[in-house]
């Protein structure tokens, strides 16, 4: 296992993302994730990170019951973050910040990010002072590492990087699709991090899952390899990267702990031929054109949608038609997706999802390719 070099506490360069937990019946399965965690601390590894709006409030808890109460504290680290929605005033900050320290049953978070940080709600959290009480409670020792998690420009995160200098660590999407996206902005993003002496959070590294059912022409590239899963190519293009220090990966099912987990206790680097078969990997998926959704389901978390839609769902379903040609997503998207509602075509273009979509998307614009190939 390779040593990390950023922050020595930190077992490996591996972390669990606990926002994708296996699902039995729209519920979550702890005895699977509860094996899960338990393998992902028996192969060495440590960091896990979770947020109070993962699914929907519940990973917290979940955390609790799987981890923090089955485990010592010296044997895991833990991240959480603070979240938009979730206070109006800086006298709100703290008093959450406890909560989710008692959620989660522990009295210090290893890693505490300012979540989703962008050009809008940065301006939301600088008014409400929520860097500085987090600066103030690492102090105390509530905190023992101050970070952000950021979705926008390299422009706007030299900015925040800039007016707090004393932040620790960033996270960001980072994977190769998005390597040089002109909208994501991973590459360049990267590099503002390195100028500013910042390590690195991966996060996406997969792109939601998306970067492991390939289309065939992508799928044919990474079988002339004869190496590795999927998967596996995406994670090691991550870790490759000499300022990233943990890559995460939200996992949900105990099968892809198991791969992931071989993939990083031996890791090595991407080897040259791997890099060019990734590059044109890279060229499919941009000829594709496809939504670039990662499911992180904020538009549809504490009721954004009014009219109930499930956008990512239907994203996903018009990406998969469009990959795959496949007629079975017509029936999926009418007979249960919609069935009760919630149709593409519903969209009142109100741009509640926009608001908070890290990926900047523009969702109702979306929403209409969507209903003209599926609502006729």
């Amino acid at each position: 296992m390779v040593i990390n070099p950023f922050f020595p506490e930190i077992h490996g360069n591996f972390g669990f993302g606990c926002m994708r937990f296996p699902m039995t019946d729209g519920k979550i399965d702890v005895p699977q994730v509860q094996q899960m965690v338990d393998a992902f601390l028996r192969a060495g590894f440590n960091y896990f990170d979770t947020a109070h709006g993962y699914h929907g409030g519940e990973s917290e808890k979940i955390i609790r019951q799987c981890l923090t109460s089955r485990y010592d504290r010296s044997q895991y680290l833990l991240t959480d973050k603070l979240t938009d929605p979730y206070f109006q005033s800086e006298a709100d900050i703290r008093p959450f910040i406890q909560s989710q320290l008692d959620v989660c049953g522990v009295d210090y978070f290893d890693f505490y990010l300012m979540h989703a940080q962008d050009g809008r709600n940065f301006e939301k959290f600088r008014r409400c002072r929520a860097y500085e009480t987090a600066f103030a409670m690492k102090a105390e020792g509530k905190l023992r590492h101050v970070g952000i998690s950021f979705h926008d420009t390299a422009e706007v995160l030299d900015e925040i990087l800039t007016t707090y200098p004393q932040l620790d660590v960033v996270q960001l999407q980072f994977n190769y699709v998005d390597y040089d996206s002109p909208s994501v902005e991973s590459k360049n993003c990267y590099d503002v991090c390195v100028k500013h002496g910042k390590p690195v959070l991966v996060m996406e590294p997969v792109k939601g899952g998306h970067l492991v059912e390939l289309p065939a022409e992508a799928q044919a590239v990474f079988d002339g390899l004869h190496g590795g899963s999927n998967a596996s190519y995406a994670l090691r293009f991550a870790a490759s990267f000499p300022n990233v220090c943990v890559v995460l990966s939200g996992m949900s099912s105990l099968a892809q702990m198991e791969d992931n987990v071989a993939t990083m206790a031996d890791f090595r680097p991407l080897d040259d031929a791997e890099r060019i078969a990734i590059d044109r990997v890279r060229g499919v998926f941009q000829a594709q054109r496809l939504i670039p959704c990662t499911g992180c389901r904020y538009c549809v978390y504490e009721n954004t949608c009014p009219q109930g839609i499930q956008i990512p769902d239907l994203f996903s379903c018009y990406n998969l038609k469009s990959t795959f040609h496949d007629w079975n997503q017509d029936f999926y998207y009418h007979q249960i997706l919609t069935a009760q509602g919630g149709k593409a075509s519903d969209c009142i273009g109100c741009g509640g999802c926009e608001a908070v979509c890290p990926q900047h998307l523009e969702i109702r614009t979306l929403l209409q390719d969507v209903s003209a190939s599926f609502d006729k």
